[in-house]
């Protein structure tokens, strides 16, 4: 095809995702909160997730997890997987800056985010909107933002790549302000950092030439995920305990001890999430804890040998690995919490089992 074809398919398709953004994305109703630190991932459709929807934001919130950080993803949008265990963002398909500069005070009033992920300005390129302002639109959205949550952390990216050489040649040129006006923030006093997100990815790892791939995604998440750990307090200490239900992705039931019986051996079940202190379950290191008792793996545990709750010990069968996949698993059996056969209805029986990453055994800390 020919870059003018190639940008033509690119126009029709942000102006397709801006009426597809307006018909299926909720509203605020839908927000979730964990009480952690506050982030808003804020873009177009690369932050919303086209093609892989939850796109960055659910390997950014495993690695957040599985590191001991409790982080609130904040914005009036919502979407993603199970995996993802926040759905909110600020992500608009099809729009452009000034879209979001029009916006953009409003959303932080709402929300008081303490970090802030910008990666903004692909449809400014697609639409060939005036490519000489964009960087002046984004150093004005910037000033938006940095006057609302005048004490955030605001994380500005670089666009990614771009498949057609025309679209990628005036990408580049929009990156290469970038820094500057960064640099201006930074040296007026401002929390404003530099992402370099273009460099993580190639145009192999785009999908339709200009959206990620799952693997591109997960490029962007890990690039995030490293700039965070850059900028101290962004997404809080890592290594504190932190107490969620733990919800399955199969049945969108939580971990429950029944009846909350606290006698040692009694083995959990899912059951209807009603946050109750029998679905409350604190994280403290490789701990896992439920109304003073903590998840246990018997001595000696193989596929199939029921979970249970117990006297803390600290011994090795009650520290357990919360990976960045939504599994949880054993430190000492490697064997993977597993709602028994697959099942969904209350009361069926969590047990552990050969980890392999299906529904029933991935979890969503909420």
């Amino acid at each position: 095809m020919s870059i003018r074809g190639r940008w033509l398919t690119a126009v029709a398709l942000t102006v397709a995702l801006t009426a597809l953004g307006a018909t299926t994305s909720a509203g605020v109703a839908g927000a979730e909160s964990n009480g952690g630190v506050r982030v808003m991932p804020l873009g177009d459709s690369i932050t919303e997730g086209t093609q892989v929807p939850g796109g960055y934001r659910i390997g950014l919130w495993q690695r957040v997890v599985a590191g001991g950080f409790r982080v609130d993803f904040v914005g009036s949008q919502f979407n993603g997987p199970a995996s993802l265990g926040d759905h909110d963002h600020e992500g608009h398909p099809g729009w452009r800056i000034d879209q979001i500069v029009a916006n953009i005070t409003g959303w932080l009033q709402a929300t008081a985010p303490h970090t802030v992920l910008l990666h903004i300005g692909t449809n400014d390129v697609l639409q060939n909107f005036n490519l000489a302002g964009a960087p002046a639109r984004l150093s004005t959205l910037i000033d938006h933002i940095t006057a609302a949550v005048p004490s955030a952390e605001v994380f500005v990216a670089t666009i990614i790549p771009l498949a057609s050489a025309g679209q990628e040649a005036a990408g580049r040129t929009f990156n290469a302000a970038i820094p500057g006006i960064v640099q201006r923030n930074v040296s007026a006093g401002k929390h404003v950092h530099l992402v370099d997100m273009h460099s993580a990815l190639t145009a192999a790892d785009l999908i339709d030439g200009i959206h990620p791939t799952a693997a591109g995604y997960d490029k962007m998440a890990a690039t995030w995920y490293s700039a965070l750990q850059s900028a101290p307090g962004s997404i809080g200490t890592p290594g504190g305990s932190t107490t969620s239900t733990l919800v399955s992705a199969a049945s969108g039931r939580c971990l429950d001890v029944p009846q909350s019986n606290t006698t040692n051996g009694t083995q959990p079940v899912i059951w209807d999430c009603n946050g109750g202190a029998n679905q409350r379950w604190t994280v403290n290191g490789q701990t896992v804890q439920a109304l003073g008792k903590c998840l246990d793996a018997p001595t000696n545990a193989t596929a199939g040998t029921k979970v249970q709750i117990w006297d803390c010990s600290g011994a090795a069968n009650q520290r357990w690995n919360l990976n960045t996949n939504g599994t949880i698993s054993s430190a000492s059996s490697g064997l993977c919490l597993d709602v028994k056969g697959n099942a969904t209805a209350n009361g069926s029986l969590v047990i552990l089992w050969t980890c392999t990453a299906a529904a029933n055994q991935r979890w969503t800390r909420r």
